[in-house]
């Protein structure tokens, strides 16, 4: 008798657990979320993080917040959304390309970027666009590369922080060409993109979001695009693995939250996310600025950060490459 009415207990607690967490899923959200870009306005994860936040606002009928938290190349706004609950209301969206390069750059991490969060999604990719000021005499990667060698550290590398993307990008094309320039490191892209466009830097390597408008407003002079085919909106402009074969990188976004953020609501923000990216009007307004929608899984998303945590870690080790 009373195993039965201990056995009664668990599946009426079982049954419970399941419902509550029912509840939880259905009720959210129930309250404004906040989505942390830990980079300056105006960059590519804060373009995409508006778009987004806007249609989500409009899907759930609760507002979406966009917050800017700079410092350390992302470092900064990653952990505070590690360290907040674990419910889904505070979410961060980057380039989670830096946030699996940051533990082989920083001695200190403040987190674990696969321990420390639950995946949401992929968001977008967009290649890095290889552009200089007007005043640098080069119209091409190869026109670049000779007047780099003649003009050996003269022409200053703005980057979007130290040890991104971008710089590592910058690295890795230096090293490919052997040439050396001088890197100038910002808080964020847009600072490097208005430096360049102003004239303050002479070249960049950036996300194409956030820096082709520059280009079509003749700030810049775009040499070539860093993905691994040519982007079919400027189907002119070649991509630097035609002058350097095997060159590829770009700008991967993703959304996450703190680790432990209940599946319920992971798997609900994955499905919005993922609807709201594929609907033609974003497709077009994201392929308009050159970037492509990415959508998949949590789980795929988590894979593919422990996949490249493990890549820069052998690339920066085997490299040598000293970040300052």
């Amino acid at each position: 008798m009373k195993l039965a009415k201990l056995a009664a207990g668990l599946a009426m607690g079982l049954v419970f657990a399941f419902g509550a967490g029912n509840a939880v899923a259905q009720a959210y959200p129930n309250k404004p979320i906040r989505i942390i870009v830990p980079f300056a306005a105006g960059g590519t994860s804060d373009i995409l993080a508006r778009l987004i936040g806007v249609k989500l606002t409009e899907a759930w009928g609760q507002s979406v917040i966009v917050e800017n938290r700079t410092g350390a190349n992302g470092n900064v706004g990653a952990d505070f959304v590690a360290k907040s609950p674990a419910d889904g209301y505070t979410l961060l969206l980057m380039d989670i390309g830096a946030l699996a390069i940051n533990p082989s750059v920083y001695v200190n991490m403040p987190f674990d970027p696969v321990k420390d969060f639950s995946a949401i999604g992929f968001v977008a990719y967009s290649p890095h666009v290889l552009a200089v000021h007007p005043s640098v005499p080069v119209n091409t990667v190869a026109e670049l590369v000779s007047f780099a060698r003649a003009n050996p550290a003269k022409l200053n590398f703005a980057t979007s922080g130290l040890g991104g993307a971008p710089h590592l990008a910058g690295v890795d094309l230096a090293a490919r060409s052997g040439v050396q320039w001088t890197f100038i490191h910002y808080k964020g892209g847009s600072q490097a993109v208005a430096d360049v466009a102003a004239g303050q830097a002479n070249l960049i390597m950036n996300g194409m979001i956030a820096t082709y408008p520059q280009v079509k407003s003749g700030k810049m002079r775009i040499l070539a695009v860093s993905g691994a085919k040519r982007v079919a909106q400027i189907p002119d402009v070649p991509t630097i693995g035609e002058s350097l074969p095997g060159f590829e990188t770009g700008s991967w976004q993703g959304i996450l939250a703190a680790a432990g953020t209940p599946r319920d609501v992971v798997a609900k923000l994955n499905a919005e996310i993922n609807r709201i990216l594929n609907t033609p009007d974003m497709k077009e307004r994201l392929l308009g600025q050159g970037a492509e929608v990415r959508t998949d899984s949590p789980d795929a998303l988590a894979g593919w950060i422990s996949a490249e945590k493990a890549k820069w870690a052998r690339v920066i080790r085997d490299s040598g490459v000293k970040l300052e």
